[in-house]
């Protein structure tokens, strides 16, 4: 079915969009929550959030946490209908800078434990454990204990979803088994008894219309699809199709994780549970900024990288954001430098005594335009674009 001794993981995220915005906003959990509202909307008196009531449009929803799924939400609902259904679930609009800046830190989090990763969007990647595990399945079971931990400390409270099987294609199918915050565990002997009684649908690949053509061959389960004749199935669907079709409903599944790729950039992160003032607690503001940049240089040290570029973020209490940059001509790594050039950023954002700058609800630093220290050393020193010796 696969490579000897193999094992990947498939991890993805519950509900990512909608927990992304819980992970913000806590008074929102239990609640049902769809994703998808236009910017502006205000809720109604005597309302803390805006609903699905109140929307006008023909737009659709991004997605649904799982208390608004159970009153029959999901994602590419027409908003409309989705507010017949359920008016009273909150409608929030998608802050897509917000959930990559989650997506970072759950995909850093994991490279932390398992470096072999696939990176396959915003809410989901693959793992090779091979490596890490030595083909060994209980050992497989721990770490991705250990992943999920580590997900969810990571991300503020965010839980995913993880499947284990010797394929990219099982582990897929086997992580929307026990959703949300789930483990499911396919081993080889198992395909047929866990994945056989499923739909063909869950074979990611099979959409709605071959789903539709295999009905009418009375295939609906992947048992069914795997006792048809490949012969049949090339027939019916094209030879590269059909055979696919026919290795899918065994489990046979060559793919390779294809590794992640290097950043662009690296970046550290924080949003604090109760908003910071800017002057008040200067001092606590401190720690976590040499926190922020020691966790930097420590990243750096372990990508071997070297930035020439040091970068803050803010989000103020109002959910504005603002990020400031500094250019030297010399690499940074140590968090000495990243603490200086962090702090000259902050002397170029705008903060208030008073007001929404007064306070922040997010504090990160980013390294960029990363080059190897052979690359430094073969450039040489060059003069500060900056001059950081008056930063605070």
């Amino acid at each position: 079915m696969c490579l000897a001794g193999r094992i990947i993981a498939h991890l993805d995220m519950d509900a990512f969009y909608a927990n992304a915005e819980l992970v913000r906003n806590p008074a929102l959990r239990g609640l049902p929550v769809a994703v998808g509202g236009r910017r502006g909307m205000q809720p109604l008196p005597g309302q803390q959030f805006p609903t699905l009531a109140q929307y006008e449009g023909r737009g659709v929803l991004t997605t649904a946490n799982y208390e608004a799924r159970a009153l029959g939400l999901h994602s590419a609902m027409p908003t409309m209908k989705a507010a017949r259904l359920a008016p009273h679930a909150i409608l929030l609009p998608a802050d897509f800078d917000w959930y990559k800046t989650l997506s970072r830190q759950f995909k850093a989090a994991v490279l932390e434990l398992a470096p072999n990763v696939e990176d396959r969007g915003i809410d989901e990647i693959y793992i090779d454990l091979s490596d890490e595990t030595g083909g060994d399945f209980d050992a497989a079971i721990a770490l991705a204990a250990r992943l999920r931990t580590a997900v969810t400390q990571a991300t503020g409270g965010m839980t995913c979803s993880v499947g284990l099987s010797e394929n990219k294609l099982t582990s897929k199918i086997a992580s929307d088994l026990k959703k949300p915050n789930g483990l499911s565990v396919v081993r080889p002997a198992q395909f047929q008894e866990i994945i056989w009684p499923l739909s063909v649908g869950k074979i990611n690949g099979v959409g709605p219309k071959a789903q539709e053509k295999l009905k009418t061959m009375g295939v609906n389960t992947i048992a069914e699809l795997a006792a048809q004749p490949m012969e049949l199935l090339c027939e019916r669907f094209g030879e590269g199709y059909g055979l696919w079709m026919h290795e899918s409903a065994h489990g046979i599944d060559r793919r390779e994780v294809s590794l992640y790729s290097e950043p662009k950039s690296i970046s550290r992160e924080t949003t604090f549970e109760n908003d910071m003032h800017v002057r008040r607690q200067r001092d606590k503001l401190t720690q976590v900024l040499l926190h922020l940049a020691d966790k930097l240089s420590q990243d750096l040290a372990r990508k071997q990288r070297l930035a020439k570029t040091i970068g803050v973020k803010v989000r103020f209490a109002d959910f504005k954001s603002l990020t400031r940059d500094v250019t030297t001509g010399e690499t940074v790594a140590t968090v000495a430098d990243i603490l200086q050039a962090a702090r000259a950023c902050l002397k170029k954002i705008p903060f208030e005594e008073k007001g929404p700058h007064s306070t922040i609800r997010l504090l990160g630093i980013r390294a960029s335009h990363l080059v190897t220290p052979a690359d430094a050393a073969l450039k040489g020193p060059a003069q500060l674009f900056l001059d950081l010796e008056d930063a605070p």
